[in-house]
């Protein structure tokens, strides 16, 4: 059983750090959509040149930071939603609507993956109009996204499904008595 703690442990361990560089990704994407935003109102109105590249990419940082956020950043009870029901639910309901929910979004993400990854790949052809950014190179975190929605509601499901409240966490008393 000692050995089971210490890989838990290790695997904890790595799971943190790992969402630390999740982070700290997503706090330099932020970082380079401010600053090209500042450069753009530089350039524009102070300058009265063009600046067609800043707006850019501050589009292409927003996209990434958003779909980055939600893929790795944002924890499951961090997501903001309409769960008047789920959190008045007991937890052995809570369970059975996560494990519906999960059934329903692994499915949906799983069926359109393979549509979703010839879409991005097909627009290898097209490039953005200031930074001549391929677009499948621009639009390849989504399928990073999708993946891990899919990876992370397989594991919402199968805790669920172990008798684990995934709206709880361990300390708040997560396994049902």
């Amino acid at each position: 059983m000692q050995g089971r703690a210490f890989v838990n442990d290790r695997l904890a361990r790595s799971a943190g750090w790992l969402r630390r560089r999740a982070e700290n990704i997503a706090a330099a994407m932020l970082a380079v959509m401010f600053f090209a935003f500042l450069i753009q109102i530089l350039f524009r109105y102070v300058l009265n040149w063009p600046a067609g590249w800043a707006s850019e990419l501050s589009t292409i940082m927003w996209i990434w930071l958003v779909l980055w956020g939600a893929a790795f950043v944002v924890r499951e009870h961090d997501e903001i939603r309409f769960d008047i029901f789920y959190g008045a639910a007991r937890p052995r309901t809570r369970r059975f609507m996560m494990m519906a929910i999960a059934t329903a979004i692994v499915t949906l993400y799983t069926v359109s993956l393979p549509a979703v990854w010839d879409y991005v790949t097909f627009m290898k052809v097209q490039r953005t109009a200031y930074l001549r950014i391929r677009y499948d190179w621009l639009y390849s975190i989504y399928v990073i996204f999708a993946v891990a929605i899919i990876a992370r509601y397989s594991w919402l499901g199968w805790t669920s499904l172990r008798g684990r409240d995934p709206g709880r966490s361990e300390a708040e008393g997560g396994r049902e008595a």
